[in-house]
Parts: C-alpha cells; sequence; structure tokens
C-alpha cells in the first residue's frame, strides 16, 4: 500500500506568511506592554508565522499582549497554568452572572491564542493541543453548573449536601460526547452534551416540578456557554446527541435513558456513547449510570444483525462520500478519507470485539488503533498509516480553523487561498501541500473501503434510522 506519511511535517518549521502582511506589521509594533517590548523581536518569525496567516489569531494578539508577554517571558506551560488557576479561582468564588460570562469568554480567548501559538510553534504536539482545549471545554460545563446551581440554592429552591459543591450527591450527570468525551476537541469545535439527572436523587426544593428545573438549567447553561457578546462566546453547544432528542426534554432522567437505550437504542448510539465521559455533575451517579450502560454499548456475544448494520452504514458513507477526491472545496471531516473515516474504521471495530476484549473500550482515536493492534484486530502497519493521517489531518484542520476561528473542515475552492493554506501549514507551495493532501485522503480512503470487505447493499436489514438527529 502507498505510503501516506506527507513528505513534509506540518509542525518542522514555522509557517511562511501570506498576504495577511498588515496583520504581523501591527502585532510586532505592539508598545503597550513592557515585557511583551522585551521579547516582541526575538519571537518575530512566530509572530509573523501566525499573524501573516490568521487574522483572528492577530486580534487575539493585539487584544491580549499581556498573555502574550506571559507566553514569551515564562513559557507555554507556565501560561497555561496560570489560565488553569484561573478557572479553579471562577469554580470556589461567588460571582455575579455577567461577570462570569465575561470571564469565561476572557478565558476562551487567551486559550485559543496560547494552544494556537504552542501548536503552530511546534512546542506542543497535536493530542496535547487537543488536550488542552478539551480540559478548558469540561472545566468551563464544571464552572457553568456549579454555578448556576449555586443561583438555585439563593433562590431556595435547591438543597444540596453540601453548598459549596453543590453538584455533589445531586444526581445531575452532563456528559461529555464525541470529540470533548475523548479529550479530541479541534480548534473551533462545538461540544455535545447530554444533560441527565436521577429523579430519586435531585435535592429540588422549589415550586416546579424537577423536570422543569432541570429543562431551565439545561437551557441556561447553554446560554451562558454559546451567547455571543463583545468578547465572543465559549462554546457552541449542542445536546441533541440524548436519547430521540425531538420527543424528549432538554434534560432526561436516568430512567427514561437507560429505558430507552435497552428498548430502541441504536448502534450509530452505541458508537457514540464510546467516547462518552463524565464532564460535569455528581462523579458517583454518573459512574453508576455508565455501568447501566456496559450491556448496551458492548454486546458479550458476535451480533451478526449489528455487523450488518455496522457494513451498511459504511457503505452508506460511501456512497454519499463519493469515490473520488476532487481537493477544492473538500471536507477533510467528513468526506472520502477524512477524519471520520478513520474514526469510523476504530469504532466499528470496537464496537465487534470491545464485549470481548474489555482493553478495546478507549474513547481515544489513536488509543483505538494501539489496542486493535494489541490483540492482533490489525496489523502495525495500518495503525502506522492512519495514525499519521489522523495527525496530519487533524492540523490541518485546526489551521482551516485558527484563520478566522471558523467551524469549518473543507479546503478552500480558488487557487489563492489553497495556497495561503499551504503555506500556513508549513509548505513552500501550494502544489506540494496538494499532493501531500491527496495521498493522504487515498491512503486513508483505501484502508477503510478494505476494512469493509464483502458488504451487503445498502438495502441490508439493519437498524439505520436516525431518530430526529442530522445525519
Amino acid at each position: 500500500m502507498q505510503s501516506i506519511v506527507p513528505r513534509v511535517s506540518t509542525t518542522s518549521r514555522l509557517p511562511l506568511a501570506s498576504r495577511e502582511g498588515d496583520a504581523a506589521q501591527s502585532v510586532l509594533q505592539l508598545n503597550n506592554h513592557d515585557v511583551l517590548t522585551r521579547h516582541i523581536a526575538t519571537h518575530a518569525p512566530l509572530i509573523t508565522a501566525v499573524a501573516g496567516n490568521a487574522p483572528y489569531l492577530a486580534r487575539l494578539m493585539e487584544k491580549h499582549p499581556e498573555h502574550l508577554a506571559h507566553i514569551f517571558a515564562d513559557g507555554f506551560d507556565a501560561a497555561w497554568q496560570t489560565l488553569q488557576a484561573k478557572r479553579a479561582e471562577l469554580l470556589t468564588t461567588p460571582i455575579e452572572d455577567a461577570a462570569l460570562a465575561l470571564e469565561l469568554r476572557l478565558l476562551k480567548a487567551k486559550t485559543a491564542l496560547g494552544t494556537a501559538l504552542a501548536d503552530i510553534s511546534g512546542t506542543w504536539k497535536l493530542m496535547q493541543v487537543t488536550g488542552a482545549l478539551s480540559e478548558f471545554a469540561g472545566d468551563s460545563v464544571r464552572i457553568a453548573l456549579r454555578h448556576l446551581l449555586c443561583n438555585a440554592i439563593r433562590r431556595g429552591e435547591f438543597n444540596p449536601p453540601d453548598p459549596a459543591t453543590p453538584e455533589i450527591g445531586s444526581g445531575i450527570i452532563i456528559l461529555g460526547m464525541g470529540k470533548l468525551g475523548a479529550f479530541e476537541l479541534n480548534y473551533s469545535s462545538d461540544i455535545d452534551l447530554i444533560v441527565l439527572f436521577d429523579k430519586e436523587h435531585l435535592p429540588y426544593s422549589g415550586a416546579r416540578n424537577a423536570q422543569v428545573f432541570m429543562n431551565k438549567l439545561a437551557a441556561d447553561m447553554v446560554n451562558l456557554l454559546q451567547e455571543r457578546t463583545s468578547e465572543g462566546y465559549v462554546f457552541r453547544t449542542d445536546l441533541r446527541l440524548r436519547p430521540d432528542p425531538m420527543s424528549t426534554p432538554l434534560a432526561v432522567s436516568t430512567a427514561a435513558a437507560i429505558t430507552y437505550y435497552e428498548t430502541v437504542g441504536q448502534n450509530w448510539e452505541r458508537a457514540a456513547m464510546i467516547k462518552a465521559r463524565p464532564s460535569a455533575g455528581d462523579d458517583k451517579a454518573a459512574a453508576s449510570y455508565m455501568r447501566e450502560l456496559v450491556p448496551f454499548i458492548w454486546r458479550k456475544t458476535l451480533d451478526f444483525a449489528t455487523i450488518a448494520d455496522i457494513n451498511s452504514i459504511k457503505r452508506q458513507r460511501n456512497v454519499k462520500g463519493g469515490a473520488s477526491i476532487t481537493l477544492p472545496g473538500h471536507n477533510i471531516k467528513t468526506g472520502v478519507g477524512g477524519i471520520r473515516e478513520i474514526e469510523f474504521f476504530v469504532q466499528t471495530q470496537q464496537l465487534v470485539w470491545g464485549g470481548r476484549i474489555p482493553e478495546l473500550r478507549v474513547p481515544a482515536t489513536l488509543d483505538g488503533l494501539s489496542a486493535l493492534v494489541k490483540y492482533e484486530l490489525i496489523a502495525p502497519e495500518i495503525r502506522d498509516e492512519l495514525t499519521a493521517a489522523y495527525g496530519w489531518l487533524r492540523t490541518l484542520e485546526h489551521r482551516l480553523q485558527m484563520r478566522n476561528d471558523e467551524q469549518t473542515h473543507s479546503l478552500p475552492i480558488d487557487a489563492d487561498s489553497m495556497r495561503e493554506v499551504a503555506l500556513f501549514n508549513g509548505y513552500a507551495d501550494r502544489d506540494s501541500f496538494m499532493a501531500d493532501c491527496a495521498a493522504t485522503l487515498n491512503g486513508v480512503h483505501a484502508i477503510y473501503t478494505e476494512s469493509m470487505g464483502d458488504i451487503a447493499p445498502l438495502a441490508v436489514d439493519g437498524n439505520l434510522v436516525f431518530t430526529g438527529v442530522e445525519a
């Protein structure tokens, strides 16, 4: 099989600046911070590489010179620890709603700036970057939840065992799904959450019923995180991975959720739950809930209907994605040969074998690939090829999103913009970048297609219905 390891590493050198030269010069001329002034000349190549390719990051550097100075003077790790300390303070210090919203958005801006610089400079590896973004997201959810519960205590409608940590013993569970659950968030990702509660343990003492209270709590949490203000937003937040979202409230009782999964739960939901991780709320209740889901997610016997379903979904994805790759406008996440094919390759193997092999029950994609090799379910060469492709595509995904803080996964259509993306990825010219991109996508798709084997046509019996969510 042709190697899909790119000829040029995106982190082997700083990117070349594209046409956004004015933005870089504006940052280089910052003189409103003494520490930054002393360090700015030393770090001029990095500033030029970042601001010369990403107007969004240039604006962050101009808006937060004190954080830029902290990074240059003390290093990325020290600057990150400062942000961690601020998040810990927000978790334990009473604060007004508007002030909290502002502080979280300022933290988001500094997190975005610091992780981007650490990524582009090659100081942090890919999974350290995605881990940091995921850690910030999880902390933001915990801060928001505790803040809202403390407000409810002050209103006299919530009576937890310990008012200082109202989520403990509350029966409230916030599951982080997808890339949040696996510590794989991308640079401009939304976060997928499922809000659950155990009616038997929820210490609600207000005039409304528990369901109404929890629905309002979920809505307020989403609003706190995703409302756009003059300082931006924290995270776009999606609750649609909950059971039957078109028919269920924003917050679902654990009893109702378990009944749903036991009776009509679907294979795509089993795959989604592989990455589920308790991100906020009552840890004890979350652990109990996740134990109850084990029989649903992980089947002890090989379920041939499930295998047929998985193969049919694979075939469906292949038909929808098309069989060829035309790079301009190509979606490197959901398109042919994209990130989703790598993730789906791993998850389908996990669903088939995870019931028998508990060590396969890992949320992170790269950990899943390594576990599959350990149990001789895939060849080491496949792991190495997909690991290299995953890193290359995820890095490209970040560069696409860093330019203008857009949740995009698509390559540009016009030649000039494609050249700019190539430069931002460390390539000297557009053609060599496009050649590596095509080789990576084609290599992934070849492995993905080979994993399908002899499959039945799309009409095969299989539970392919998506209950109320977009495909």
